[in-house]
């Protein structure tokens, strides 16, 4: 099936020369068939890729009739099993990373991946504390093309690369200079200088990939709002093959451990970024263009023709970083919404770097007679762990993308029963994916697939044992968390959002107090010694249950954005 990005008409101005617009593509005879009065639309999902001529202001991209179960479901997918590839792709890298360093250390040897699961800890929270690049970005550019803004959908995107551009060095350059510090933050002085060595020897290389991470996120973002997931899908599918390659070479050949795991996923994501560029500037062509062969995106800039490109029949802009300084009525609604998400993911990674500082201080020894020996291996079963929850919950996001998007084509429509029934189907499929997870998860564990495959350290495994039934429970809890995301990003409740993650996360960090040091909590482990890596994990599902909670409050709420239980409007 040959998914179409559904673009607007673009009204071309004088001031087309600021736009950097993506992959308006529309063919000629499309135009002759609908004639002068009319606003051709490709419908998404659609398997002939047919014209509809209605005028664009009740088109639409799912169907208006609630009834139509079957449709919706199929546009879903079209945005969602991509979606599910591109955001898995990222976290397989971590992954694959992890698995190495893992399996290719010495036997009973834990300080490689406890060094390289603090300095990951702290790159995650660095990274993706501006994740807002993208969670915000696809639904501001979402909203203005359902709303017919092509013009101003495309300055968002351009503002979102600049920005990336900007954060990205500045981070890159604030992880090198103080990278010590932040390391022993992350809790290395308690895992030994072995450990805080492989710390890093993994933060330097990474650290130099921070601008490609942020432009990825940031072109992922772009993309999502034309509804195009498939051509993220395939840059970051190649970019993951040519980590794992690296990983081959560089841990498993060579033997550079953490160091060499860094340096193969910092190449494989510059690689990602640039071939995001190249998209999105026209250089190469996007995976949901026409069967015709052509690309979608083209470079036009001055060359651009009023309505039609008179070689192909085709207009093409492009959407490329804003060297100029643009208005602030341009770039409000971007920092408006940036700044919520930026508060959000902020207070969400402070709350995951403290779990992983935290298991830095757990100290089981289990016979040994080394503290860091312990600390390490509790470090090295948070950081397989942790991954797996993450890999899941991108697994998740993947439905927060197609909700993300298409609740905010029906937000800008105005068509409040689409947006009801769209969240109330993303719920129904978020149940059936978190459930399948578990399934999956709690096979691997039986088996002793998961354990055998990440660690071969006796006390790294039996601590990664105690974590797995938490992270098992867990996963439908999180797929209804994170599709209520993407549903209330898609309605732009993003200031909602941000106050509830932050109660959210002093829930957390309260209930690991109250397990970590009162008798109460004491009492709630019958009477047994605290273990602080448990009590970590404990403390990540209470998050994960209060964001729940406050999400769920606002879907519901019946002067809310999205009424999930209203009645059709009659």
């Amino acid at each position: 099936m040959e998914m179409t990005t559904t673009l607007l008409p673009l009204p071309l101005s004088a001031h087309h020369s600021r736009g950097r617009v993506m992959a308006l593509k529309m063919s000629k005879e499309g135009y002759d068939a609908c004639g002068e009065s009319s606003s051709p639309v490709f419908n998404v999902g659609d398997d002939d890729g047919a014209v509809d001529c209605s005028s664009s202001s009740s088109s639409s991209i799912i169907s208006n009739s609630s009834s139509d179960n079957t449709s919706l479901s199929k546009k879903i997918l079209n945005l969602a099993i991509p979606a599910l590839i591109s955001l898995s792709i990222d976290p397989l890298m971590t992954i694959a990373d992890t698995a190495f360093v893992g399996r290719y250390s010495s036997p009973n040897d834990p300080f490689p991946l406890a060094g390289l699961g603090s300095a990951a800890s702290l790159l995650v929270f660095s990274f993706y504390v501006f994740n807002f690049l993208a969670t915000s970005t696809a639904p501001l550019v979402a909203s203005k093309r359902a709303a017919g803004d092509e013009l101003g959908a495309s300055l968002v995107g351009g503002q979102a690369l600049s920005l990336a551009i900007v954060l990205g060095s500045s981070l890159s350059l604030i992880l090198l200079v103080y990278r010590v510090p932040l390391l022993h933050v992350m809790g290395t002085t308690v895992t030994g200088p072995q450990a805080d060595e492989y710390a890093e020897q993994f933060l330097v290389a990474r650290a130099l990939a921070a601008p490609a991470v942020l432009l990825c996120s940031a072109s992922n973002g772009v993309m999502r709002g034309y509804l195009d997931t498939r051509t993220p899908t395939l840059i970051l599918l190649g970019s993951n093959l040519v980590n794992l390659a690296l990983d081959v070479i560089l841990v498993a050949n060579l033997g550079m451990g953490p160091r060499g795991a860094g340096i193969a996923t910092t190449v494989a994501e510059w690689i990602a970024a640039l071939c995001f560029l190249a998209v999105l500037s026209g250089k190469l062509p996007t995976a949901s263009g026409g069967g015709d062969g052509k690309k979608s995106i083209v470079r036009r800039s001055d060359a651009l023709d009023n309505q039609r490109d008179k070689d192909g029949g085709e207009v093409l802009l492009t959407v490329t970083p804003l060297l100029d300084l643009p208005a602030w009525e341009d770039v409000r609604p971007l920092v408006v919404a940036s700044s919520a998400m930026f508060l959000r993911s902020i207070v969400l990674q402070v709350a995951m770097s403290s779990a992983a500082a935290m298991a830095a201080r757990s100290t089981p020894t289990d016979g040994m007679s080394a503290v860091s020996l312990g600390a390490s291996a509790s470090v090295a079963a948070h950081q397989v762990a942790l991954q797996l929850w993450l890999l899941c919950s991108f697994l998740c996001d993947a439905l927060a993308t197609a909700s993300q998007a298409l609740v905010a084509d029906g937000k800008g429509r105005n068509d409040v029963d689409a947006v009801r029934v769209i969240s109330q189907t993303i719920f129904k499929w978020g149940l059936a994916l978190g459930l399948t997870l578990s399934a999956c998860l709690w096979v691997g564990t039986a088996s002793g697939f998961l354990i055998d495959f990440f660690t071969s350290d006796d006390v790294t495994r039996i601590e990664l044992g105690k974590l797995l039934t938490i992270v098992i429970l867990a996963q439908p809890l999180n797929s209804f968390v994170f599709a209520a995301d993407g549903v209330l990003q898609g309605a732009g409740a993003f200031t909602y959002q941000a106050m509830s993650m932050a109660l959210s996360v002093i829930s957390a960090f309260a209930m690991f107090a109250v397990l970590e040091y009162s008798s109460f909590g004491r009492e709630i482990l019958n009477g047994s010694d605290s273990d602080t890596l448990v009590n970590v994990w404990y403390a990540l599902i209470t998050l994960q249950a209060l964001r729940g909670i406050t999400s769920l409050v606002k879907v519901v709420e019946k002067t809310g954005p999205i009424n999930l239980l209203g009645k059709k409007a009659p």
